[in-house]
């Protein structure tokens, strides 16, 4: 899994802008069944936001969203307040809906 450039990760955060949260973080964290919900978001999607409701200190939002990056083996493009965006390039190539600059 190659690592974004700058500029990739500014071009995934535009295309999210307008995007819904796919997944929400709640008091629980993390379970497998919230790593199965975002794991099949990004395979429909490629590009997903995920919100954080009741972890509200950085260092625990980091920790959090990395754990779930490797689980789903996506990237992550930002974290913008409570919400975190991640990103997996379909496998198959007719269904790759972005195109990184």
């Amino acid at each position: 899994m190659e690592e974004l450039k700058g500029s990739q990760k500014k071009y995934l955060r535009g295309l999210a802008h307008n995007l819904n949260p796919s997944a929400f973080i709640g008091q629980k964290g993390i379970t497998q069944t919230l790593i199965a919900e975002i794991d099949k978001a990004l395979e429909a999607t490629e590009l997903i936001k995920v919100k954080f409701n009741d972890f509200k200190e950085k260092d625990q939002k980091n920790s959090l969203i990395n754990e779930i990056s490797k689980a789903t083996q996506s990237h992550i493009a930002g974290m913008i307040g409570h919400v975190a965006i991640l990103y997996r390039q379909n496998k198959d190539v007719e269904k790759q809906q972005i195109r990184l600059p």
